[in-house]
């Protein structure tokens, strides 16, 4: 179990960036106390005090407003890094060696996300992170060169080069990697990637980045790392955004491209653990519909003035409440607040609910409530 005096560590970055405004709208708080929250569920018996401070964090969210702002000392990526940094190792993702013909079968890519991927062999050896640009990421795909295997952008210094580490490892065809694009200024996602490339990780799993604070890679294992390494040549053209100039070098640096890797005992080295470490677990709908003792929710819209209004019933049919509002987010935290809500499945109709409902006032189709 992690010391409480490491977690404190943590609450008091959060602390901080709850208290402003600018934060409790940012995707950067949204997703550590997303990323926190999970983990202390799971862990419940023993972080019971921490999971509830975590949602009552969540509670005083406001709709986001954008993703990241960029800021030069972001609270949530720190409070992230210290968590990340002083989880127990046993806690830690581990991974095994294995040959890459076990691997090539699987789907790719490896690790899901926001990217565009055509990988038809050996044609295509460049892989491309547009850093936080999601834009010229959608105009590259559009444009889609032969040289390209996949595209995508990578705003986080932790998860999203994680991510991109994982899916290059798990596909021999890629053999370089071209960094362009808007770098994230509170992130540098390209700068921790290209030193990764170049330095390497220190004994912590720390990138080796000269002064500037590195997170640590809690995802990755030193030999994945290093098979990145050795795998790909990273091209640095961060900044650029013009796609005549990218594509231009995605056909270029193509042409430099080595044999791609076939025989099983050099493939083995570039991918060092086995796909079926990172269990998937595939959807199933329940039959079986619990009701929840709180109550039961009537919604409906008036499309004219924009707004959504949800009546709160007992069993006997008695109306408890009435929320109105303009938008399913903050209806349904305030469903949350009030403690309207006992079960996890009525929480998740509830939300799927408002989601139509607000949909239906913006783009003008009538709203109809489905049974839960």
């Amino acid at each position: 179990m992690m010391d409480k005096d490491y977690l404190d560590k943590v609450f008091v970055e959060l602390e901080k960036g709850m208290k402003l405004s600018k934060c409790r709208k940012c995707g950067c708080m949204q997703g550590a106390l997303d990323e926190l929250e999970a983990f202390f569920e799971e862990k419940a018996e023993n972080y019971r005090e921490f999971l509830e401070e975590i949602k009552n964090y969540q509670r005083n969210m406001h709709s986001r407003e954008y993703n990241c702002l960029g800021c030069e000392y972001c609270y949530p990526a720190v409070a992230v890094n210290h968590f990340n940094y002083f989880l127990d190792d046993k806690e830690l993702n581990s991974h095994e060696n294995d040959s890459c013909s076990d691997n090539r079968n699987k789907s790719w890519p490896f690790v899901p996300g926001e990217y565009y991927s055509f990988c038809e062999g050996s044609g295509c050896p460049v892989a491309v992170s547009t850093l936080s640009d999601v834009e010229l990421a959608e105009k590259l795909a559009l444009r889609k060169p032969a040289e390209l295997c996949i595209v995508g952008k990578t705003e986080t210094e932790n998860i999203g080069v994680e991510k991109v580490v994982k899916n290059i490892i798990t596909n021999p065809t890629i053999r370089f990697l071209l960094l362009a694009g808007k770098e994230s200024r509170g992130h540098q996602s390209g700068r921790h990637l290209y030193c990764l490339w170049k330095n390497g990780v220190d004994e912590n799993m720390k990138i080796k980045i000269g002064d500037y604070k590195s997170s640590r890679l809690s995802n990755l294992t030193l030999q994945e790392v290093e098979a990145f390494r050795r795998q790909v040549e990273v091209v640095d053209m961060t900044g650029c955004e013009q796609e005549e100039e990218i594509l231009s070098k995605i056909h270029k640096i193509s042409q430099d491209a080595g044999k791609t890797c076939c025989c099983e005992t050099e493939c083995a080295e570039n991918i060092p653990y086995k796909a079926e470490d990172i269990p998937v677990i595939n959807a199933v709908k329940s039959s079986n519909v619990e009701l929840d003792e709180a109550g039961y929710f009537v919604i409906f819209t008036e499309p004219e003035s924009k707004r959504i209004f949800v009546e709160h019933y007992s069993y006997e049919n008695e109306l408890l409440n009435t929320v109105e509002g303009n938008d399913a987010k903050s209806i349904y935290h305030t469903v949350i607040r009030k403690g309207w809500l006992t079960h996890l499945s009525h929480a998740a109709y509830l939300g799927e609910e408002l989601a139509k409902a607000e949909l239906s006032n913006e783009l003008g189709f009538k709203y109809v409530q489905e049974g839960a």
